[in-house]
């Protein structure tokens, strides 16, 4: 099975594509599309929701969810993967039901934008922030840190967009052969 050089999936985190990173056999074994936060659009949104869970997360830093007052979802992280979802969000702006591709995408877009503050965004809403670690993929080998990783190292704001496959292609050999997106390993 071929993957992709993380050359070609950083190229295309730049353009503002969707890449689609499986992790390793011996974590969740699945795939999940990413993008950076900031060149979301209302057309890549509704790609994601329909081909994905629908569970749309914002992976980003620490100082960042910090810096816009998002505090973990709980106190007591019981998930066997340790990921660090936070309170969901919706952006204030513009919003109506927080639910369609629009605001959806309004919502990723602001909590890229490093002139946003914490009072811009509404609690609960129907975006998932997550905190990625320190360090990246070098300390958690997880989809979290590759959206946080991929959109730096693409020279944009540290702050991915990522949703899981839909379950009939989640398998890390089903994303693999099914997309025709640029593929590599978290």
């Amino acid at each position: 099975m071929k993957l992709d050089k993380i050359e070609a999936a950083v190229a295309a985190i730049a353009r503002g594509e969707l890449v689609v990173v499986v992790d390793d056999t011996d974590r969740e074994n699945e795939g999940d599309l990413i993008m950076a936060a900031s060149r979301a659009t209302a057309e890549t949104m509704a790609f994601m929701v329909r081909h994905t869970s629908g569970i749309i997360c914002v992976p980003m830093t620490g100082e960042r969810a910090d810096r816009l007052n998002l505090p973990p979802m709980v106190a007591n992280n019981l998930d066997p993967m340790r990921t660090a979802f936070t309170v969901s969000v919706d952006y204030k702006v513009g919003m109506t039901t927080g639910i369609s591709a629009d605001e959806r995408t309004n919502t990723v877009r602001a909590l890229a934008n490093d002139n946003a503050q914490a009072s811009d965004f509404l609690r609960p809403g129907h975006i998932f922030p997550l905190i990625g670690r320190a360090g990246g993929v070098l300390t958690r080998s997880g989809h979290t840190e590759a959206g946080v990783d991929l959109a730096r190292l693409a020279g944009l704001e540290p702050v991915g967009v990522l949703a899981r496959w839909s379950t009939t292609t989640a398998r890390s050999s089903a994303c693999r052969s099914s997309s025709p997106l640029p593929r590599n390993t978290a």
